[in-house]
């Protein structure tokens, strides 16, 4: 029996405010200890666990036919020759520029999608941005911006005047989530009542606003949560469950299965924004840095729909289109825009446009970005100030805690042999600047073909109380393997017509040959309450890998992906 059982649907409205006495660390036979997860098991067997794996009775397939564009209209489809071509088709629908097949088997909806790209008519009423020979940062900078100063400490003003800044720019682009697994969704409308099964981060959210875009009573709506892709955000989860909503509710009493493609899966889901981060700093005669200034420009940082159906894709298409004018959250830009080192005059300023692309919510969200142009340039200030790196960081950090994993790090990879010809690189944050510390090291070499080799990468960790050691390191070592590919290989491409980079060869990321071994430290605090940790090692591996770039060639990387900007 289930709570929801007990509590026959309603919703528990009282405030539950108990004094729990919790065990003494000693009694404790679960916290601490690396616990294996049992779906582990399933996964690895290949049992069907995931949403893409839900089959039901009499269960149809459909499909979802793109427009070329973001901003287009269907003004033809030639459903007289695919029904000749396809005469089993259940049923074509067509909802404005909304478009789709529903089929009794995938391989028909697949075939009747394909035939219907090429037996369709849209007008394009608004183009990408042509942008050409790598003028992305200038084209973003160029955009309408919304300005705010989110830090003003100390005295920046007196300083500005002076020409002894230290100066750089740096640019992250648009990356995407990129699913293994494509975007999926399993409807059933029957009897006024609307069952999705779906792998959305937010259930609830979605399922208000469903109602809206249906215009359809929530208490009609039933969705349940199943697992799918690791996604690390908000990918095409709530997109594709509108989608199948839409075809459900055209085709009633049958389970209706709708699984993106590939191609539409990287063209459609929305991205993590580009940014540009412009850092200069001055350093006092000893080495140590006096001012800070610091210039951002980013879209924002997540639409998740939250009520909203101009935030779900298909709503955009509709007979009566449904769009999203609000600017979404611009606070996860600024996240670890602030340097957490002791500078007694500083400033941070944000630049917000809305840029060409469909953003959203991505791991780490603008901490990613940040952390890389902080540590980037941490580095530069250090050879600058003509200090060791380690050093360095250790001399404006004032937080124990932050010293040690800093310390922890330096003897970890001063004690490690490193083979001639690689470069050792390393960086720190605390994400957030108030949840888990995480100090990371790299050690890259060149190829033959000029491609960056990432060969070890380690961590020192710190998230106060460890509930399970192998939980955490799981964590910071995906985090740190996911930051490295997105730091070595991955941009999301555009030309003025659609997205470019629509499959793994023109969105390359790691292969398992390419993952670098990794190993990771924690440093656990009973008596310290738990940091989040799940996105704290992003940054800093972007940062140490750019760095041991410039120790291994000379080059300062200002731009990623480093293998495609980076020439040797």
């Amino acid at each position: 029996m289930s709570f929801n059982d007990i509590l026959g649907g309603h919703q528990i409205e009282d405030e539950v405010n108990l004094e729990v006495q919790l065990k003494p660390r000693a009694d404790r036979k679960v916290i601490g200890k690396p616990v294996p997860r049992q779906d582990i098991y399933d996964m690895a067997a290949a049992a069907p666990v995931f949403v893409h794996n839900l089959r039901f009775p009499d269960m149809v397939h459909a499909r979802v036919v793109r427009p070329p564009a973001y901003q287009a209209n269907l003004k033809e489809a030639d459903e007289t020759a695919l029904l000749q071509q396809f005469p089993k088709l259940l049923k074509v629908v067509r909802n404005g520029s909304f478009l789709g097949v529903i089929s009794k088997d995938e391989y028909t909806s697949i075939r009747a999608q394909e035939f219907l790209k090429e037996n369709t008519t849209w007008t394009v009423s608004e183009k990408l941005p042509d942008i050409k020979d790598g003028g992305l940062p200038e084209y973003l900078k160029s955009l309408p911006a919304k300005d705010e100063t989110v830090v003003d400490k100390g005295n920046i003003s007196k300083a500005n005047a002076d020409t002894s800044w230290i100066k750089a720019s740096y640019f992250k682009p648009y990356i995407m989530h990129g699913a293994i697994g494509p975007s999926c969704a399993v409807g059933l409308y029957e009897a006024d009542q609307l069952y999705i099964w779906t792998h959305s981060q937010g259930v609830y959210p979605l399922r208000e606003t469903l109602s809206g875009m249906l215009n359809m009573p929530m208490e009609n709506i039933h969705v349940k949560g199943v697992p799918g892709s690791g996604c690390y955000g908000h990918n095409g989860a709530d997109d594709v469950t509108a989608d199948v909503a839409l075809l459900a509710r055209a085709y009633p009493g049958k389970h209706v299965r709708l699984q993106w493609s590939r191609h539409d899966e990287h063209a459609w889901e929305p991205y993590g924004s580009a940014m540009i981060l412009e850092p200069k700093a001055r350093l006092s005669n000893s080495g140590k840095i006096t001012h800070w200034e610091y210039d951002l420009w980013s879209d924002t940082h997540s639409t998740r729909p939250g009520g909203n159906p101009g935030r779900l894709l298909p709503a955009w298409y509709l007979d009566k289109p449904m769009t999203d004018n609000s600017d979404g959250y611009f606070g996860g830009a600024s996240r670890n825009a602030e340097p957490y080192y002791r500078i007694p005059n500083q400033q941070v300023h944000t630049h917000f446009f809305h840029g060409p692309l469909r953003i959203s919510a991505l791991r780490g969200l603008g901490a990613y970005a940040n952390i890389f142009a902080i540590e980037s340039f941490m580095d530069e200030l250090a050879e600058q100030a003509g200090k060791d790196p380690y050093d360095f960081r250790l001399m404006h950090l004032d937080d124990p805690r932050a010293k040690e994993v800093v310390e922890k790090l330096h003897k970890l990879t001063s004690t490690t042999s490193h083979p001639e010809g690689t470069g050792l690189g390393i960086a720190f944050s605390r994400y957030k600047n108030n949840a888990a510390y995480c100090a990371i090291a790299a050690r890259v070499a060149v190829k033959d073909d000029n491609d960056i080799q990432l060969q070890k990468m380690w961590a020192v960790i710190d998230a106060g109380e460890t509930i399970n050691p192998d939980g955490l390191k799981n964590q910071t070592e995906g985090g740190m393997i996911q930051s490295a590919s997105w730091t070595l290989k991955e941009e999301v491409t555009f030309n003025t017509q659609h997205i470019t980079s629509r499959d793994w060869n023109s969105y390359p990321i790691f292969r398992f040959d390419e993952v670098p071994e990794v190993e990771v430290i924690i440093i656990d605090r009973p008596e310290a309450p738990p940091l989040g940790a799940g996105e704290a090692a992003q940054g800093p591996a972007a940062a140490a890998v750019a760095n041991a770039v410039y120790h291994t060639c000379g080059k300062r990387v200002r731009r990623l992906p480093v293998n495609k900007y980076i020439k040797m």
